[in-house]
């Protein structure tokens, strides 16, 4: 992507601007060596982006609080929250969270994950720790095209960009993280799915206002303004809209905008195949959320349709929500399996990592 003089100082104040709110009162030490030969990409796209490692402070095991504790009441009914289930119990990481901390390392009834968000690529994803014996990820201060590296917190420490979703460089280097499934959606939306939520606290022992987004205009969903260059920019889609992206092995996955899913309703239901296997995407405008299914309960393989704006299957009629439960029918209390690779991220940052992946269009 090529800027002209005009915009390159534009984007250069509003680093200047920005920057520091995010790293104030972090750790001013060097980034982290890339390594001698040790990295998987090539090393000439690993760019500071920070004062270091560090320097914006991943979170371990912060407190977790009910829906109506002062500990959440900087939470707006359409902020963004990344939400999850250990076992039958509910969590919401917000990104409000994300945009100061970008990882939140969690321990909940004995399950060690990492709950990521880049705010630069708008990517939410999380990961089972076990491919680093439980140890927990901080963040690099490195960035791989404008993406979160985060790193190990190890002996042998190693880079992992979030969304290569695998170590790229260090001794780690090819180990691949296995991805735990997520929903974003609005902080209204989940709550009234899970009312009995826990959620990130705002008491974290750190300096910041998490009702205040720290990019300014960034994430305007027309806004080509990136923080670093990147190869191309896809104009298919604006630039910073939200797709729920499902990474392939074959053909580099398929990425559904969530303007092109409003397009079709207030809620929706979409088909598609994925290295050979059906998946079934849902979709719901009120709570901003759209996430993949193996459209499967139990025995009995399940074809989905759009009912007086609730989605329903063919089979049964039970209703079904966003987050793949059933609500109202004879399956009622089944949850269908969530494809954990699915995650959301801004069209720009895909099409840059997936170039070669499907764009889903309503036809």
């Amino acid at each position: 992507m090529r800027m002209s003089a005009g915009r390159r100082t534009a984007r250069a104040a509003w680093t200047i601007a920005v920057l520091p709110m995010l790293w104030s009162c972090g750790d001013d030490s060097v980034g982290l060596d890339v390594g001698d030969g040790q990295c998987s990409i090539p090393a000439d796209l690993i760019i500071p982006g920070g004062p270091g490692k560090d320097g914006i402070p991943a979170l371990s095991n912060p407190e977790l609080v009910g829906v109506g504790s002062q500990g959440a009441a900087y939470l707006r009914d359409g902020d963004r929250v990344i939400g999850l289930l250990f076992g039958s119990t509910p969590v919401a990481v917000p990104l409000n969270i994300g945009w100061w901390h970008e990882i939140v390392n969690l321990e909940v009834d004995g399950v060690r994950v990492a709950v990521t968000h880049c705010p630069l690529t708008g990517s939410s994803l999380a990961f089972d720790r076990a491919a680093i014996g439980g140890a927990e990820f901080g963040v690099s201060g490195l960035l791989y095209r404008n993406n979160l590296i985060m790193y190990d917190r190890t002996s042998s420490e190693s880079l992992w960009p979030q969304m290569l979703r695998a170590a790229r460089c260090g001794p780690r280097d090819g180990a691949a993280l296995n991805m735990v499934a997520i929903i974003e959606m609005n902080w209204a939306g989940w709550r009234e799915l899970h009312p009995n939520t826990r959620v990130v606290s705002s008491a974290t022992g750190t300096a910041r206002n998490y009702q205040n987004y720290p990019y300014g205009d960034y994430d305007r969903v027309d806004n080509p303004q990136l923080l670093f260059p990147i190869s191309r920019l896809d104009s298919r889609r604006p630039p910073k809209e939200r797709v729920l992206a499902i990474p392939s092995g074959t053909a580099g996955g398929v990425a559904f905008p969530f303007g092109a899913l409003a397009a079709v309703g207030s809620v929706a239901v979409v088909e598609t195949m994925i290295d050979g296997a059906r998946r079934v995407v849902f979709w719901d405008a009120a709570r901003g959320a759209a996430m993949a299914y193996v459209p499967r309960a139990g025995e009995q393989d399940l074809q989905f349709e759009v009912r007086q704006a609730r989605i329903a299957d063919t089979a049964t009629g039970t209703i079904w929500t966003v987050d793949g439960v059933a609500v109202e029918g004879p399956l009622a209390g089944t949850r269908l399996s969530a494809v954990a690779k699915a995650y959301v991220a801004y069209w720009f940052a895909w099409a840059e990592f997936h170039p070669g992946a499907t764009l889903w269009g309503a036809q």
